[in-house]
């Protein structure tokens, strides 16, 4: 059997994780710490810094964990889901598919630079987090969007979450996938997204990624939110009988990408830029 390939990179701090409680954070409970890469594979490299890097060490809850709607409701399906992430839903019907992929996204970029956080609306503005805080808002009368003044805070992470929930409102897997650029699914990395635009549509983020050194064929590990708001889980893949548990195989020679919940087209990965 092939040994397990060079050490990993040291996980982030844990502040790098804003949203959880101080002291909350364990490494032993995170995606690169539960799901090893099926024998054969190696995870890819990924440079300490980058999105990458920052989704293989996200915290996990305890394993067994119900996946929980936003009103603390269970899931109907609880048989798609192979780990929850320790990541808040909110209480409020917002952070479905493609919004919990941009809140991942969004947080990322918060723990390294809060004021390179923006987004698009479906109207196509584009509302970035320093012109919230700032006292630069925003208000959607019909199809407007329009420049309303607010109250100036500080770019505290409570802030950044109010900010979110505004994105949350008036973006979706269109407006999403309008700031993805496409991928071919032989080059998929850690960060691309598995996306269709519209309604109904769906996004799926790839949160790490495993390669075959002798073919370089690649494997995945993806997580979703869904409808209604719920929390976001690492799915399983419900169809493999060789033993890959929780990793999926993008195989570019198919036509569509199967997942528990959502079959998407090959030319339907995206990443960001």
């Amino acid at each position: 059997m092939e040994g397990p390939g060079p050490p990993l990179p040291a996980p982030p701090a844990p502040k790098v994780y804003a949203w959880l409680p101080a002291g909350r954070y364990q490494p032993s409970q995170t995606v690169a710490a539960r799901f090893a890469p099926p024998a054969g594979y190696q995870r890819m490299a990924a440079a300490e810094g980058s999105f990458g890097h920052w989704l293989r060490y996200l915290p996990l809850l305890p394993a067994g964990t119900p996946v929980k709607l936003y009103n603390g409701q269970p899931k109907d399906r609880q048989d798609v889901h192979a780990a929850v992430l320790d990541l808040d839903v909110g209480q409020r019907d917002l952070q479905q598919c493609a919004d919990a992929v941009i809140r991942l996204r969004a947080e990322y970029l918060f723990s390294q630079n809060p004021d390179q956080v923006h987004f698009h609306l479906t109207s196509g503005d584009d509302i970035g987090f320093q012109d919230w805080y700032s006292g630069r808002g925003f208000t959607v009368k019909g199809d407007d969007v329009l420049p309303t003044a607010r109250p100036a805070e500080a770019p505290s992470h409570a802030n950044f979450r109010r900010y979110l929930d505004q994105i949350f409102t008036y973006a979706g897997t269109l407006s999403l996938s309008k700031e993805l650029q496409p991928t071919p699914l032989a080059q998929v990395q850690a960060g691309d997204v598995l996306i269709r635009g519209g309604s109904p549509g769906h996004a799926v983020l790839v949160l790490d990624v495993a390669e075959q050194p002798a073919t370089g064929r690649r494997l995945v590990l993806l997580a979703q939110s869904y409808m209604p708001a719920q929390q976001m889980h690492v799915l399983t893949n419900l169809w493999d009988e060789t033993g890959l548990g929780a990793w999926f195989y993008l195989d570019p020679q198919q036509e569509r990408v199967g997942t528990p919940e959502w079959t998407f087209r090959k030319t339907e990965l995206g990443r960001f830029e």
